[in-house]
C-alpha cells in the first residue's frame, strides 16, 4: 500500500461513539503521516471533529463530510432532501479511497461505504460480529470485503483499533499505547463560557441518558448534591429536553445554590465542561466528553457494562458501578472527593 493512502472513516453517531472513534485518527497519523483522512459523520456531531481538522501545522482530519440522515428521514418526500442527498454523494465521490474503515456495524454506515468511490483493490473493513450490549446489523457485512472479528467484550476504543489495524495489516495497537482524543494545546485553550447564575467552583452533574435504566436515582443525586454543595461547590444540572429539564429542576430545588442552566449545544459543552471543577455523570455522551477532554470525571454505571466505555486512559477518571450494580452515594462521593483534591 502507498505511504499516502486516501482513507475514509465512517462513524456517523452518536456522541459517545464518535468520541471513542477519535483515537484512530491519531493512530493513523502516527504511522501514515502523509495519508488523506476523511470522516463521514452525522451533521449534528460535526463540532466534535472540528478540533481535529488539519490546520496551522497540526495534521489530523483532512475533510469532514456531514451526513444528514436523521433530518432527511423526517422530510423524505421533499425535493430539497433529495437535492441534499445527491450533493452529499457528489462530495463523497469527489475522492477515490484506498481504505474505508467502518466501526459501527450498522447498515446505514455500510451503505455510506458502498456509495464512496474506491480505488481498485480498496479495503472496506467493518465488524464481523457484535459485541455485548451494542447495536449491530449482520447485513452490514455484505458491504465489506474485510470483516473483522473482535472480542465479545471489547471496549469501544479498542474495537475501533481492531478494525483499523486489520484494515491496514498492522499489529494490534494495545492499551499501553494510550489513546489520544483532542490536541492538548487546543484543550488548554478552550475559553470558559459565561452562564447566568453560574459561579466557580462548580460541578456538572449529567443525570440524563437515552435509556431510563441507565439513570442513577434522583434520591442519590440529591444526597450527593447536598454534600458537595455543603463543601462550597455549586451543583449544576444540565438537560437536553423538556422531561430532562423537569428532572433537573426537581433535583436543583432540593440542593442549596444548585443551578439549572439554559440549554446548550455540543459546541457550548466544551467550554462549560472545561470550566468545571468536576463532572459527575451516568453513561452518556457528555460524561464521555469530559473524560476524553482529560477533565476530572466520575463515570457512573448503573445498567450498562463498565468495560464497554469506561475511561481507562487517565487517573483523572474514576469509574464506579457496573451493569445492574449502581454505585452507592458513598462510592460516588469518595471518587468525587479524590478527584477534587489539589
Amino acid at each position: 500500500m502507498s505511504t499516502s493512502p486516501k482513507i475514509l472513516l465512517v462513524k456517523l453517531s452518536s456522541l459517545g461513539d464518535v468520541l471513542h472513534n477519535l483515537p484512530i485518527v491519531w493512530d493513523l497519523r502516527a504511522r501514515l503521516p502523509d495519508a488523506q483522512i476523511d470522516w463521514v459523520v452525522e451533521e449534528g456531531y460535526v463540532h466534535l471533529l472540528e478540533p481535529l481538522l488539519s490546520r496551522d501545522g497540526f495534521n489530523g482530519i483532512n475533510r469532514i463530510i456531514p451526513f444528514g440522515l436523521r433530518r432527511w428521514k423526517k422530510n423524505l418526500f421533499k425535493l430539497a432532501t433529495w437535492k441534499e442527498f445527491f450533493a452529499f454523494r457528489k462530495t463523497l465521490q469527489s475522492t477515490t479511497y484506498d481504505v474505508l474503515i467502518e466501526t459501527q456495524g450498522l447498515l446505514k454506515s455500510a451503505i455510506v461505504c458502498s456509495l464512496a468511490k474506491k480505488s481498485c483493490g480498496a479495503v472496506i473493513a467493518g465488524l464481523a460480529n457484535s459485541t455485548e450490549f451494542s447495536g449491530y446489523e449482520p447485513l452490514a457485512r455484505a458491504f465489506y470485503n474485510q470483516s473483522v472479528q473482535v472480542p465479545i467484550q471489547c471496549h469501544a476504543v479498542d474495537r475501533s483499533r481492531w478494525v483499523t489495524c486489520s484494515a491496514l495489516d498492522w499489529p494490534l495497537i494495545e492499551r499501553d499505547d494510550a489513546p489520544q482524543f483532542y490536541p492538548p494545546e487546543w484543550v488548554s485553550s478552550i475559553s470558559k463560557r459565561s452562564v447566568d447564575g453560574l459561579h466557580t467552583p462548580y460541578i456538572l452533574c449529567f443525570h440524563s441518558t437515552a435509556r431510563e435504566a441507565k439513570r442513577w436515582s434522583n434520591d442519590n443525586w440529591i444526597t450527593l448534591g447536598k454534600d458537595l454543595s455543603g463543601r462550597g461547590y455549586q451543583v449544576v444540572f444540565p438537560w437536553g429536553g423538556p422531561s430532562e429539564k423537569a428532572i433537573s429542576e426537581l433535583l436543583a430545588s432540593q440542593i442549596p445554590n444548585a443551578l439549572v442552566p439554559p440549554a446548550f449545544s455540543i459546541e457550548d459543552a466544551f467550554s462549560i465542561i472545561a470550566g468545571a471543577a468536576l463532572t459527575v455523570g451516568v453513561d452518556t455522551g457528555l460524561t464521555h466528553l469530559a473524560a476524553v477532554l482529560g477533565k476530572p470525571t466520575v463515570e457512573i454505571y448503573c445498567d450498562s457494562p463498565r468495560w464497554k466505555t469506561e475511561g481507562y486512559w487517565s487517573k483523572r477518571i474514576c469509574n464506579v458501578g457496573d451493569i445492574q450494580k449502581p454505585p452507592s452515594v458513598q462510592e460516588v462521593l469518595e471518587a468525587s472527593l479524590k478527584l477534587l483534591q489539589p
